[in-house]
C-alpha cells in the first residue's frame, strides 16, 4: 500500500473520532439527565424542539467534518498518491536527500488513443508500480505524488545504488503498462531546497521538456451539443460497420497500368455528408475504440479483395498503436489465416511524426507482419525524422513521398533531395510513389527521376467501392 493511502486512512480515522466523540458525549449526557435519573420525559412542544435541535446539530456536525475531510485530503483522486500540496508538506518534514520528476512524455498521444478510464487506470497502476519497485530496492516509505497529467514527483532517501540507475531500471522494466507503451523522461536533484518553485524550476531546467503540441491535434468540434450528436453518430456507424471508401488509383510507370489503389476512408452519416477522418479519429481514439476501428477497416479490406482481380493490391493506413498491440496482432494474423487471399495484396501504410522509443521491439513487430506476406509502406516519407530513422533499420516495401516533394519540383533543392531519395530507394529495392500529381510537367519530371508509381487527379480520379468491384470483378467470375 502507498504511504499516502496509509496516512490518508489514519487522517480519516482521526477525523471520524473528532466528529464522533462530541456527539457521543452529548447523547450520553442527554440519556443520563433523563432516563438514568428515573424521570419520565414529557414530550411536550419545548422538549420536541430541543430534541430536533440536537439531531440537527449532530447531523450538521457530521456533514461539516465530512466536507472538511474532502477538502483536506492528502491523496490524488486518480492515482491515490499524495497530491502536490500534501507532498510538499511531507517533503519538508521527512527531508529526503533526492527529488525526482518522472514524466510520461507520450501522455498526449495516449490520451488521443485510449479512453479516459484506461488512462486513469494506467496512471493508478503506474504509481503503485513505482512504489512497489522502490520498496523492492530497499527504499522505505518513498514519497510519491502526481503533479498533474502524467508528471510524478518522487522524494526518496538514497541507498548505495544511484537514484538514476534505479529510475533507469524502472523505465526499462515498465516500458509497457496495461498493454500501453510509455515514453519516459526524468530529472533528479540531490539535496533539494524543499522550496516548491525553486526545486521544480531546477527539475524543469534539467528536463528541458517544453515541447509544443501539433496544431493537427486541436479539437475540431467545439460545441458540446454538436460534439455529443456526432459522437453518437460515430458510435452508430462503428456498430454497423458503415464505412464509405474511396479508391485512389496508383499508376505503374513500368507497366503503364493501374494495379494498386490507396483507400481513403470515411464514416457514413445517415442524414448529412460522410464524416472525415480528421473529425472522427480523435473521437474514436478518445473513446478507446482506435483498435476496433482499425480492425473493422482491415476486415472490410480482407472481405473486398476476393471480389476484385487478383492483380489488384490495396494500400491503407493503420494506426501504429494498433499494430503494436499484441491482441490486435493476434486478430490480424488469424484473419489472414482464415482468408484465401494473397496477403501481399495488402499494403499497410505507416506514418509517425516521432520515432518509437522501443524501436527494436517495434521493428520486430513489423517483421512478424511481413512474415505473413503483408507489405509495409511508409506514408508521407520525409515529413519527419522518424521515417528516415525507420529506413536505417528496416527494409520497407514501399514509400510514398510527402506532398512537399511533389508539389515543389520547381525548387532546385527539393528536386535534388527527391532525386537522391529515389536513387537510395532503388538501391534498397524499395518501390516509390509520388502522390498529388496534378500537372503534366510534374508527371514528366517524376518519370525522368525514375519514380515507380504516380497518383493524383492528373493521373486518374478516385472511384467508389461499387465501381471498383464492377471494374475488376470480371476475372473472378
Amino acid at each position: 500500500m502507498l504511504l499516502s493511502e496509509l496516512e490518508e486512512r489514519g487522517r480519516r480515522f482521526k477525523l471520524a473520532l473528532r466528529a464522533a466523540i462530541p456527539i457521543l458525549v452529548l447523547v450520553a449526557l442527554v440519556v443520563y439527565s433523563t432516563y438514568l435519573k428515573g424521570e419520565i420525559v414529557d414530550l411536550n412542544f419545548e422538549n420536541k424542539i430541543l430534541i430536533a435541535a440536537m439531531v440537527f446539530i449532530s447531523v450538521y456536525f457530521i456533514y461539516f467534518f465530512l466536507e472538511r475531510s474532502v477538502e483536506e485530503s492528502l491523496i490524488d483522486p486518480v492515482t491515490h498518491g499524495f497530491n502536490e500540496r500534501a507532498f510538499w508538506e511531507k517533503l519538508k518534514k521527512k527531508k529526503p536527500d533526492a527529488l525526482a520528476l518522472l514524466v510520461v512524455d507520450n501522455l498526449y498521444l495516449i490520451n488521443q488513443n485510449y479512453s479516459n478510464e484506461q488512462v486513469d487506470l494506467l496512471l493508478y497502476n503506474m504509481i503503485h508500480k513505482i512504489n512497489h519497485y522502490l520498496r523492492e530496492k530497499g527504499i522505505k516509505e518513498p514519497l510519491i505524488a502526481r503533479r498533474y497529467g502524467a508528471e510524478f514527483l518522487i522524494g526518496l532517501t538514497t541507498i548505495d545504488e544511484p537514484v538514476t540507475d534505479i529510475i533507469n531500471a524502472f523505465i526499462n522494466k515498465y516500458g509497457t503498462i496495461d498493454h500501453i507503451e510509455l515514453d519516459y523522461q526524468y530529472a533528479v536533484i540531490t539535496n533539494p531546497d524543499f522550496n516548491l518553485k525553486k526545486d521544480i524550476s531546477q527539475l524543469r531546467n534539467i528536463l528541458n521538456s517544453n515541447q509544443s503540441k501539433d496544431d493537427d491535434s486541436k479539437e475540431l468540434v467545439k460545441d458540446a451539443k454538436e460534439y455529443s450528436e456526432i459522437e453518437q453518430t460515430i458510435v452508430n456507424a462503428m456498430k454497423k460497420g458503415d464505412l464509405s471508401l474511396s479508391f485512389r488509383p496508383l499508376f505503374n510507370l513500368h507497366t503503364n497500368t493501374i494495379d494498386t489503389y490507396e483507400i481513403a476512408a470515411k464514416l457514413k452519416h445517415q442524414t448529412k455528408e460522410d464524416i472525415l477522418p480528421r473529425v472522427y479519429l480523435p473521437i474514436i481514439n478518445k473513446m478507446g475504440l482506435g483498435r476496433e476501428y482499425d480492425m473493422m477497416l482491415l476486415k472490410h479490406v480482407v472481405d473486398l479483395l476476393p471480389l476484385i482481380d487478383k492483380n489488384i493490391s490495396l494500400t491503407f493506413n493503420l494506426s501504429p498503436f494498433s499494430l503494436r498491440d499484441k491482441q490486435f496482432q493476434d486478430q490480424f494474423f488469424k484473419l489472414l489465416e482464415e482468408s484465401n487471399i494473397d496477403a501481399s495484396r495488402i499494403i499497410i501504410q505507416l506514418y509517425e511524426r516521432k520515432t518509437h522509443h522501443n524501436l527494436s521491439g517495434y521493428l520486430r513487430t513489423l517483421k512478424q507482419i511481413r512474415a505473413h506476406g503483408v507489405r509495409i509502406c511508409i506514408d508521407n516519407f520525409g515529413a519527419s525524422n522518424a521515417s528516415m530513422e525507420y529506413m536505417k533499420h528496416f527494409s520497407f516495401d514501399m514509400i510514398q513521398f510527402d506532398r512537399e516533394y511533389v508539389t515543389k519540383l520547381s525548387d532546385k533543392n527539393t528536386l535534388a533531395m527527391l532525386d537522391s531519395l529515389i536513387k537510395m530507394s532503388k538501391e534498397l529495392g524499395i518501390t516509390t510513389v509520388a502522390k498529388w500529381v496534378d500537372k503534366e510537367e510534374q508527371k514528366e519530371k517524376l518519370k525522368l527521376l525514375g519514380i515507380d508509381y504516380l497518383q493524383g487527379f492528373g493521373i486518374a480520379k478516385p472511384i467508389d467501392e461499387y465501381h471498383l468491384i464492377e471494374k475488376y470483378n470480371k476475372g473472378n467470375k
